[in-house]
C-alpha cells in the first residue's frame, strides 16, 4: 500500500504538468492561427498554415481543433472573452452613466488599436466564415449589448437617463462602434482609431440622452 501511495502524487504531479504543457500549446495553436487568419483570410487558410506558424505537426494542431471552423471558433471564443472581461471591469470601476460609456468606449477602441489582428478577425474575416461562425459572432453581439443594456437600465433606474429600450439602444451604441472599427480597418481612417474616440463619445451621449457637462464637452 504504501508504494501505491508514494506514487499518487507523482502521478497527479506528471498529469497536472502534461495538462500545463497541452493548454499553453493550444495556446500557442490559437496565437498562431490568429496571425494566419489575419494574414491569409479565413477562406485561403489552411490547417498546415497553422501548424508551420505554431511551430507543432499538423497532428498537434488537429488534436485540439478538428477542423479550420472549429479553430476559428475558439479564437473568436477567446477573443469575446477578453473584450468582455475588460469591459466589465471598466464598467465596474466607472462612477456613472457618463463615465462608464467613456470607459467601454476606451477600452475597446484601445484595445482594437492595440490589436488590429483581433479587430480584423471579428469585423471581417469572421464574414468569410461558414453558419456556425456567424452564429457565434451574433451571439458575442448579444451578449455585449446586453451586458451594456444592463447598464443603460440601472442608468435609468437612477434618473440619470431618459426613458429608452436599453437593449435597443445598447445594439445601436455596439453597431456604431462596429462601422467606425470598420472603417478604420478598411480604409485606415482615422490614422489612429483612438483618434475617433471624443467623436463618437459625443454622438453615442446625445443618442443615450447623457447630459454633457463643459469639461467633457472639450474632450
Amino acid at each position: 500500500m504504501r508504494g501505491h501511495d508514494s506514487a499518487a502524487p507523482e502521478a497527479t504531479t506528471s498529469t497536472g504538468a502534461l495538462q500545463l504543457r497541452a493548454r499553453e500549446r493550444r495556446e500557442r495553436i490559437l496565437d498562431a492561427a490568429l496571425q494566419v487568419f489575419t494574414r491569409r483570410g479565413y477562406r485561403e487558410a489552411t490547417m498546415d498554415d497553422v501548424a508551420v506558424a505554431a511551430r507543432t505537426s499538423k497532428g498537434g494542431v488537429y488534436f485540439h481543433f478538428p477542423g479550420k471552423e472549429a479553430l476559428f471558433l475558439a479564437l473568436l471564443d477567446r477573443s469575446a472573452e477578453l473584450l468582455l472581461r475588460r469591459t466589465n471591469e471598466a464598467l465596474a470601476a466607472a462612477p456613472d452613466p457618463a463615465g462608464k460609456l467613456d470607459a467601454a468606449l476606451d477600452v475597446i477602441l484601445r484595445l482594437f488599436s492595440e490589436h488590429r489582428a483581433l479587430a480584423r478577425l471579428f469585423l471581417v474575416e469572421a464574414l468569410a466564415a461558414g453558419p456556425a461562425v456567424h452564429h457565434a459572432l451574433i451571439e458575442v453581439r448579444y451578449r455585449f449589448a446586453t451586458l451594456i443594456a444592463s447598464e443603460l437600465e440601472r442608468a435609468q433606474e437612477q434618473g440619470a437617463i431618459p426613458p429608452l429600450d436599453a437593449h435597443l439602444a445598447a445594439t445601436a451604441c455596439f453597431g456604431a462602434v462596429y462601422e467606425v472599427v470598420t472603417q478604420w480597418l478598411l480604409s485606415g481612417q482615422p490614422a489612429e482609431l483612438t483618434q475617433a474616440a471624443p467623436e463618437l463619445r459625443r454622438l453615442l451621449r446625445r443618442m443615450l440622452g447623457i447630459p454633457e457637462s463643459p469639461e467633457n464637452g472639450k474632450t
